[in-house]
C-alpha cells in the first residue's frame, strides 16, 4: 500500500532554481524548500547549497529519517549509474556524480531521473494519470520535455533518455530548435519561442499591442491572444497548431489512454487545451482518437519533486515499473 511507503528525500535542480521535498507515499510534499540556482557558481558549490536545503526540507517536515534520495534534473543523464552527463540548463557541469554525492551526503541510496520523465511517474501515480495504464506527458514550458508510461510502465529507452517528446518534427526546415534541428516541437511550443516570435514579429514591423511591452513573454502573448490581439492570435494558433500536430503523431502511434500537459504554457487552460484536443480529435485515426483524452496536469510546481519521490519510492521497494 502506497501509505505504508516511508518517506523519501525529493531534490529536483533546474536551470534557475532548486527545490526540495520530503514526499510520503500518497504523493504529498512535506518541508516544501526553493531556492534560486545560481548555476554560474558551478557544481560542487550548487550541489553544496542543494544539499542543505534538503536537510532543511527534512528538518521542516519533521521526519527522523528518509529511506532514499530521489533526484530530477534535465538531461542528458546516466540514470543507472546518477550522473549528470552534460544537461545544456546547466553549462560546464560535465559528468556529474550527483548520485553517488547525494548517497555520501544522506546516507541512503539514491536514484537519479530525467526531470520530465520523473514528472510524468509523478502524474501517473499521484496525479492524471491515476487509474490509466498508458499515458503521455509533454511539459510545456521554458523547453517542451516528456515522458511515457505504456502498459503500466514507465518507458525510460535504451540508453536511459527516452521521452524527447519536445523533438518530434512538427515543420521541417522551420525553426532551429535548442537541440540544433530544424523544426522540433520544441522550437515552436515551448514558453521561449513563442516570446522569440513575437520580438521578430514586432521587429519586423508588426503592428501589436505587445510592442509596448519591452520584452514580452509566452504569458503576455496568451493575454493579448485573448484580448483579441491580431498577431498574438496569429502566434498562439502556430504554437497550438504545432502541439496539436505532434500530439496527434504521439496519439496514432502509442494509442494512449490519456494525454497530459503540463508546464507554464498551460496556464493559459483552455486556450490551450481547447484548439490541441480539437485537432487530435480531427487528426488521429479514428480509433486512437477514440481512446485517448487530453488533460491538463493537476501537480503543479512540484510535479518534478513528487515524481522524484517516486522514483526513489520504486528504489526502496526495488519496483522496476510504474
Amino acid at each position: 500500500m502506497e501509505h505504508d511507503l516511508p518517506p523519501v528525500l525529493s531534490l529536483d535542480v533546474g536551470g534557475t532554481k532548486l527545490a526540495a521535498g520530503v514526499v510520503t507515499g500518497d504523493g504529498r510534499i512535506h518541508g516544501w524548500q526553493l531556492t534560486p540556482t545560481l548555476r554560474d557558481e558551478g557544481p560542487r558549490r550548487v550541489l553544496s547549497r542543494l544539499f542543505d536545503l534538503g536537510r532543511k526540507a527534512i528538518a521542516e517536515a519533521g521526519v527522523p529519517h528518509v529511506a532514499a534520495v530521489g533526484i530530477s534534473c534535465g538531461g542528458p543523464l546516466d540514470a543507472a549509474a546518477g550522473v549528470l552527463e552534460c544537461p545544456p540548463h546547466l553549462p560546464g557541469w560535465i559528468d556529474i556524480p550527483i548520485g553517488a554525492m547525494a548517497t555520501e551526503a544522506f546516507g541512503v541510496p539514491s536514484a537519479l531521473e530525467n526531470d520530465a520523465t520523473a514528472a510524468a511517474l509523478g502524474e501517473f501515480r499521484h496525479g492524471a494519470g491515476r487509474g490509466t495504464s498508458t499515458m503521455l506527458y509533454l511539459t510545456v514550458s521554458t523547453g517542451v520535455g516528456g515522458g511515457s508510461v505504456i502498459g503500466g510502465r514507465l518507458h525510460r529507452g535504451a540508453a536511459g533518455n527516452g521521452g524527447e517528446l519536445g523533438h518530434v518534427m512538427v515543420r521541417p526546415g522551420g525553426r532551429t530548435c535548442s537541440c540544433g534541428r530544424l523544426g522540433c516541437l520544441e522550437a515552436y511550443a515551448s514558453g521561449t519561442s513563442i516570446a522569440e516570435r513575437a520580438r521578430e514579429a514586432i521587429a519586423a514591423g508588426r503592428a501589436s499591442s505587445l510592442s509596448a511591452i519591452e520584452f514580452p513573454t509566452a504569458e503576455d502573448v496568451s493575454l493579448a491572444a485573448a484580448a483579441g490581439d491580431a498577431l498574438a492570435n496569429e502566434i498562439w494558433d502556430e504554437t497550438t497548431g504545432a502541439l496539436g500536430t505532434a500530439i496527434t503523431d504521439l496519439v496514432n502511434a502509442f494509442e494512449p489512454e490519456l494525454v497530459v500537459l503540463g508546464g507554464g504554457v498551460t496556464r493559459s487552460g483552455a486556450r490551450l487545451l481547447g484548439p490541441v484536443a480539437a485537432a487530435v480529435a480531427r487528426d488521429a485515426m479514428p480509433p486512437a482518437a477514440r481512446a485517448a483524452r487530453i488533460e491538463l496536469a493537476q501537480l503543479g510546481a512540484g510535479v518534478c519533486v513528487v515524481g522524484a519521490g517516486a522514483v526513489a519510492h520504486d528504489l526502496v521497494t526495488g519496483k522496476t515499473d510504474a
